[in-house]
């Protein structure tokens, strides 16, 4: 059970510890207290409140309590040093606890709201480099800090001081026991950390919330190109709704080919060219009816040079009053001009909202911000416009039309100026590209959802590509030939969707080198090619880790890529030592038994990837995976208890799938029967683990006759 410390309180101004007298009255607030704090809207800027005793603490932070605890020391009183610095308007505030050659400890609660999680705070400068995720509560003894999104603060615990964060449920606010011990310990608040601290000067958590569910499905760039065909979505719609809608795949996007050209006026966005005879509404109303979400291609670029010149004052123009024209952009619309969104830009999206049109990928955005708005800042400067503000409000009002219930994703590069507008952003160049996972992590749904671009699972890489998406929580998009989805590559798709919705583990990336220059955007006058602030094609990382907790158990995902170490320290995952773990290979398919202390390890294929599931092990028959998704059960599995020498539990499943559960079966126990009221059930045969110290399992398939599925496993006591 899970112990909420709750130990101390502010009431009114002065600090108490619940069951013991009430501190002295001259206790005081620190000189920070002075600083004014938001009780609505906006969080101030600004450090928080501090009350200081003997041996309490409490910091309040827009008009809240967000941390309360007691500091004791073996003897004596500790000594406490406060700095608040301001640097470039980057508010850093640290409360510092010295007892001299005395060991601390500082036990407390971290209160936050929701979308609260904890968190690793700040980079090591050892360890194994692991991209880090969760879903649900994380539990990783790796997390220093609560970071709260929707007030945008970071609060944490600096190194050498060891620190456990443990997610207290229950209650209207979210809630974290935090326990730090050492001969010195420093508390570290941050406001507006992503605001201000990373950089992100449009950030607004309290205004927005990122994208909430699964964004899975298929687009047709690299499949048909600009060649597409009406035909062609046709058969891709029947082809997605019999075999992968029914896994998480319920996004068709059709991507460039069916407008008419040249590319400017709404018309030819509205009325397609001749190898779409049935128009928008008709394949909307196809691609809906299979119960997919339609979504479709769009740019903000204009290439009809007549009508440009025919209508000037709709156009930044040149020095001459002619319009200018930008590479890629084409002639830049000015988005200052009213006329200019109301007659160019907002009906062509009013008309496919009301189609029924939900995803919109808007491209062409890094042409419209570095040749359009930045390369012309002299036409804004002139008028005395923010061209910032110009370029977030073109964005703004194509949100605005087509509401917050679609889909926005922009392309392409990091988009800083359009956080809280946009839902995802494509990171890097055409092309799937693994640098995001480890150079934007930080940002994935935090920020936006993080888009790889669309991966061909007929390609060499395509199962690493697919796990790694859907383990990082990003943008999973798919662009075969529908052709293409049949056995192992059918498969893959299958066991990668949905995607969960993650958490970053890390409130810094593993890999800053691109985040750190994101300021670049503000000056850059080129789109042409890969800029030094967009995610790198390449795959950066070999170790991303998945946690996942759920009411009834938690476990941790890691996926290991070509060239990750062969052995690698449980500590290093976050996971405790001192415990026992059995692990099971998804892709191979295999129990590889017991684990203590450190993970041994073949070293991964070229273009593959290894997914290992870690559970603490129990002293009784228990759940290693079942077959229906990589997570090894974190999408598929609604409960899983142990009662009465039963294996009972609950799974959602697709309708006809066949359900695979593996299981250990420890010595003194084994299975003798398996049923289910929705299922037929099959017990397999009893398996001998890889590696040492294995534990045997055991396989036992479900044919399962409806889309949620209860069974019992009965387990008899071996003398």
């Amino acid at each position: 059970m899970t112990r909420h410390f709750m130990i101390v309180a502010c009431l009114g101004g002065t600090l108490h510890a619940a069951g013991a007298q009430r501190a002295p009255a001259t206790a005081r607030p620190a000189a920070a207290a002075r600083n004014t704090v938001s009780t609505s809207g906006a969080p101030a800027n600004a450090s928080a409140q501090v009350v200081l005793t003997d041996t309490c603490v409490a910091l309040r932070y827009d008009g809240a309590t967000v941390f309360e605890a007691r500091v004791t020391a073996v003897r004596g009183t500790p000594k406490v040093r406060q700095l608040v610095d301001t640097s470039s308007g980057r508010i850093t505030q640290v409360v510092t606890w010295l007892p001299g050659n005395e060991r601390l400890t500082l036990r407390g609660t971290v209160h936050a709201s929701g979308d609260a999680f904890a968190v690793d705070a700040d980079p090591r400068e050892d360890g194994v480099p692991i991209v880090r995720n969760s879903v649900g509560p994380s539990y990783s003894l790796l997390n220093r800090g609560v970071y709260a999104r929707d007030r945008d603060w970071l609060l944490s615990v600096d190194f050498p001081a060891s620190v456990r964060i443990t997610p207290v449920a229950g209650g209207d606010s979210t809630a974290f026991d935090l326990v730090a011990d050492g001969y010195e310990i420093t508390l570290r608040f941050r406001p507006r950390f992503y605001q201000k601290h990373r950089g992100l000067a449009h950030f607004e958590p309290w205004t927005y919330k990122t994208w909430p569910s699964s964004v899975a499905g298929w687009t047709s760039w690299y499949a048909f190109r600009d060649k597409v065909t009406e035909q062609d979505i046709r058969f891709t719609a029947d082809a997605m709704a019999e075999r992968l809608k029914p896994y998480g795949f319920d996004v068709l996007q059709i991507d460039d080919g069916f407008q008419r050209l040249p590319i400017s006026v709404p018309d030819n966005w509205l009325n397609t060219n001749e190898k779409f005879p049935g128009g928008l509404t008709g394949l909307q109303s196809y691609i809906a009816g299979k119960g997919l979400t339609p979504g479709l291609w769009t740019n903000t670029t204009f290439h009809d040079s007549t009508w440009a010149f025919g209508h000037p004052t709709y156009f930044v123009r040149g020095a001459d009053g002619t319009p200018s024209r930008g590479n890629w952009v084409g002639y830049v619309m000015d988005g200052a001009n009213p006329a200019t969104m109301r007659d160019l830009v907002l009906p062509v999206y009013a008309a496919l909202k009301k189609q029924g049109w939900n995803y919109f990928k808007v491209d062409a955005l890094r042409h419209l911000r570095y040749e359009g708005v930045n390369s012309h800042a002299a036409f804004y400067a002139q008028r005395k416009l923010d061209r910032v503000k110009v370029y977030r409000d073109f964005l703004q009002q194509i949100r605005n039309v087509i509401g917050r219930d679609a889909f926005m994703l922009a392309s392409w590069g990091p988009r800083p100026e359009l956080a809280g507008i946009i839902d995802a952003t494509r990171l890097g160049d055409d092309g799937f590209g693994y640098g995001g996972f480890a150079q934007f992590n930080s940002f994935n749904n935090v920020v936006w959802r993080n888009d790889p671009d669309h991966i061909e699972l007929g390609q060499p890489d395509g199962r690493r590509a697919a796990t790694l998406t859907t383990l990082t929580g990003s943008l999973l998009m798919l662009t075969d030939k529908p052709s293409v989805y049949v056995n192992d590559a059918l498969m893959v798709a299958q066991r990668t969707a949905p995607v969960p919705v993650t958490r970053p583990g890390q409130v810094y990336d593993v890999d800053p080198s691109r985040t750190d220059r994101l300021w670049m955007v503000d000056h850059e006058v080129s789109g042409a090619g890969p800029r030094p602030f967009e995610a790198d094609q390449r795959l950066q990382q070999t170790l991303y880790q998945l946690d996942i907790a759920r009411p009834f158990e938690r476990w941790t995902v890691l996926a290991r890529t070509t060239g990750a170490p062969t052995q690698i320290a449980l500590g290093e995952l976050g996971l405790d030592t001192a415990r026992t773990y059995v692990a099971f290979d998804f892709w191979g398919n295999r129990s590889l038994g017991v684990v203590k202390g450190a993970l041994t390890l073949a070293p991964v294929a070229e273009n593959d990837v290894q997914v290992l599931c870690l559970r603490e092990r129990v002293d009784h028959p228990q759940l290693l995976s079942t077959n229906r998704h990589v997570t090894c059960g974190g999408v598929d599995v609604q409960d899983v208890r142990w009662e009465g020498n039963a294996l009972n539990g609950r799974l959602k499943s697709a309708l006809g799938e066949v359900a695979v559960l593996s299981l250990t079966e420890p010595p003194g126990w084994e299975a003798v029967a398996a049923e289910s009221p929705d299922a037929r059930a099959q017990l397999g045969e009893r398996l001998e683990a890889s590696g040492l110290n294995g534990v045997r399992w055991r396989r036992v398939v479900f044919a399962a006759h409806s889309t949620t599925m209860t069974w019992t496993i009965r387990f008899r006591r071996m003398p």
